[in-house]
Order: structure tokens, then C-alpha cells, then sequence
């Protein structure tokens, strides 16, 4: 009677390990960076604009990166905010900041804007971003 009742637990046990591990990992099968400072190249943006990026066709892509271009207002203190539009970007250093889905992530990148370059959250794809080493 002790070993049925001993396997049963022990289903139990794997079962619930299995679970715990799943939603502490998000449950995707996307690989996370496990760096804070990485370098991008490739195109990033506010997140409405980048979405819309993703979802023109390849043909007009670069068009929607020239006629979109990023855009922020800047505080007193310097610091950019309500940003729209995207910016296409060249090996810089950036700081992972968060991730948004299995495809794309938050980072802080120093954007050139009207009034000077300033660090800025952009959105990227996850594939654009290489961690430093």
C-alpha cells in the first residue's frame, strides 16, 4: 500500500516542479539574454511605432524609417519621453532594459534628436541586440 501511495506523491512532486518551472520561465521556448549591456544595429523605436515598422512589407521598410523618424519631447532635466517614430542604429552600446515579448525587447539607447543625443527606451527586435563580452 506505501508504494502506490509513494509513487503517486512523487508524480505529484515532478508534476508540480514542471509547472513552477514553466511559468518561472515564461513558458516560451525564446532564449533570454542574461546580459545588462549589449550593442544593437538595426532599427528601433516607441513601441506603437516599431509595431507599425514590423508590420509594413519589406519593400517599404526603409521608406517608413525615413518618413517615421524618432521623435521626443525633452524635459528641463533632459530626460526624453512621449517618443513616437523609429530610428535605424549602428553598433551602439546599449542597456537591456526589459523584455516584451519573445520577439522583441526594451532597451536605453543614446538617440540622436532635434536638441542633441539623449538616452531613450526603444523597442528592438531581440536578434538585433549582441551582449557585450
Amino acid at each position: 500500500m506505501r508504494y502506490p501511495l509513494a509513487l503517486t506523491l512523487a508524480a505529484v512532486i515532478a508534476t508540480a516542479s514542471t509547472i513552477a518551472t514553466a511559468q518561472t520561465s515564461g513558458g516560451s521556448d525564446a532564449p533570454k539574454l542574461q546580459c545588462a549591456i549589449g550593442y544593437l544595429t538595426g532599427v528601433g523605436g516607441s513601441a506603437q511605432s516599431f509595431r507599425e515598422y514590423l508590420s509594413t512589407p519589406d519593400r517599404d521598410k526603409y521608406r517608413y524609417v525615413a518618413d517615421n523618424p524618432i521623435q521626443c519631447k525633452i524635459s528641463d532635466e533632459g530626460r526624453a519621453s512621449a517618443c513616437t517614430g523609429v530610428t535605424n542604429l549602428r553598433n551602439e552600446k546599449v542597456s537591456v532594459y526589459d523584455d516584451v515579448d519573445n520577439a522583441t525587447m526594451a532597451v536605453v539607447a543614446r538617440v540622436e534628436l532635434e536638441h542633441g543625443t539623449y538616452p531613450v527606451i526603444i523597442v528592438v527586435r531581440r536578434q538585433d541586440v549582441k551582449c557585450e563580452e
